[in-house]
């Protein structure tokens, strides 16, 4: 049988996905371990005893200053503002882009200036958003919006946009608005899509949160990276920056579940 023709099993796939990650993780060791025999006080690639030690503080000795257990403070943090700024990003999409895709005109007359902010990068932004909006947490969310928002509303109004134009035809034969045809059809379609531009836009997004965190913040993921640098404290920086993977895993895995709970049809059920 040829490889393109092989389906793999659910089990059979987390077994394949994970075999590539215990290989970095046994290559990652092994390189640590033979720098570490070479000169025992090294800091570039900390071995997973320095990496428990060094997180060890963090994770359950609470700050002189704050009295918080400073990592569960940042991740508190972090995820307050990328929830935000996915919150009110998602609703933005949704909403622009139903309009966009469904009436034409307002696609020829504001799909040009959604395509130009979708363009510029959002990092070029950041002064700007720091000089109108302050240092607090609205230019943070604001940089997360910004950047993720126009790329989900291009993806999302080209697609109900593309949606056939039979089912146009026949709402309105059956005597449908074009508010009734933005609710009744393209609205379902489109909630797949927008799940999976959300997932798309997780990777971007968490770039943004630590950009804002590493140049304005006294607190959060990109705030701690960014600050233990100047230390070359790599023992808490690749467990935090394993950690911030580990939630984009699970935020992309549970987007996935509802997808398909919610929406079945978009992944071929009963097919």
């Amino acid at each position: 049988m040829r490889w393109v023709n092989r389906h793999v099993g659910r089990r059979d796939s987390v077994l394949l996905g994970a075999l590539p990650i215990l290989l970095l993780v046994l290559l990652y060791v092994f390189m640590a371990a033979e720098r570490h025999a070479a000169n025992p006080m090294d800091k570039i690639l900390p071995l997973p005893s320095g990496m428990a030690k060094g997180m060890a503080a963090l994770l359950f000795q609470p700050d002189q200053l704050t009295g918080q257990l400073v990592f569960w403070a940042d991740t508190l943090a972090s995820l307050q503002r990328l929830g935000l700024g996915l919150g009110i990003a998602t609703a933005s999409a949704l909403l622009i882009g139903l309009v966009l895709g469904v009436l034409p005109p307002v696609r020829a007359m504001f799909g040009p200036l959604v395509t130009a902010i979708a363009v510029i990068p959002p990092i070029a932004l950041l002064p700007i958003l720091f000089i109108a909006l302050g240092l607090g947490e609205t230019a943070k969310v604001a940089l997360i919006v910004i950047g993720i928002a126009p790329v989900m509303v291009r993806d999302l109004a080209a697609h109900i946009a593309d949606l056939p134009r039979e089912q146009i035809v026949k709402a309105q034969t059956l005597g449908a608005n074009s508010w009734q045809i933005m609710i009744r059809v393209a609205l379902p379609q489109a909630m797949p899509r927008l799940i999976h531009a959300v997932r798309l836009s997780l990777g971007p997004a968490w770039v943004f949160l630590i950009s804002a965190e590493a140049i304005a913040s006294d607190v959060g993921l990109g705030y701690r990276i960014f600050l233990v640098r100047r230390y070359l404290s790599m023992d808490v920086i690749i467990p935090y920056v394993a950690w911030i993977a580990l939630l984009a895993i699970l935020m992309d895995v549970a987007l996935v579940q509802i997808s398909r709970r919610a929406f079945p049809w978009a992944h071929g059920a009963g097919h």
